[in-house]
């Protein structure tokens, strides 16, 4: 398995005052893991990272070799990537993430493969893509300030 853990100050304000504010983090939590594993299914159709960038085409050697029954279709060989993405949420996290090692590839990229970044903007960072922390944001917004 791998982490990607989010450290965004912004968000991790609006956390404690929801923590402060409410003792319990669940419905906060469910909200994110819900929201951020929708943007990430979403991914696979627009072919685009966190940070708004197009994935990267296929080399012509990846082209050339790409099996006659797959999808032909960038990170959907089978839809088995697609299909193991999962989410859940604790108490105190939301959790988003892929079912399958080969998903970690995509999101780092390689020496050979240009990154197709799902989950990230930046993984060794940590950083959400600004639209889905604005997500999170409007999440925690919504609970913090439920008449408004």
């Amino acid at each position: 398995m791998i982490n990607i853990t989010v450290q965004d100050q912004q968000v991790t304000d609006y956390l404690n005052r929801l923590l402060h504010q409410l003792g319990d983090l669940s419905p906060a939590m469910a909200g994110i893991a819900t929201e951020l594993g929708a943007a990430v299914s979403g991914r696979f159709e627009t072919k685009t990272d966190p940070a708004g960038n197009a994935w990267a085409a296929w080399k012509p050697s990846t082209e050339q070799n790409y099996p006659a029954a797959g999808n032909r279709t960038l990170l959907d060989r089978y839809g088995d990537m697609l299909d193991s993405l999962n989410s859940s949420a604790t108490a105190d996290t939301a959790t988003i993430g892929f079912g399958v090692p080969y998903a970690a590839y995509h999101e780092w990229g390689t020496e050979h493969m240009a990154r197709r970044g799902l989950l990230s903007a930046d993984p060794d960072a940590g950083t959400l893509g600004a639209e889905d922390t604005q997500r999170v944001l409007d999440i925690l917004t919504r609970l913090l300030n439920p008449a408004a």
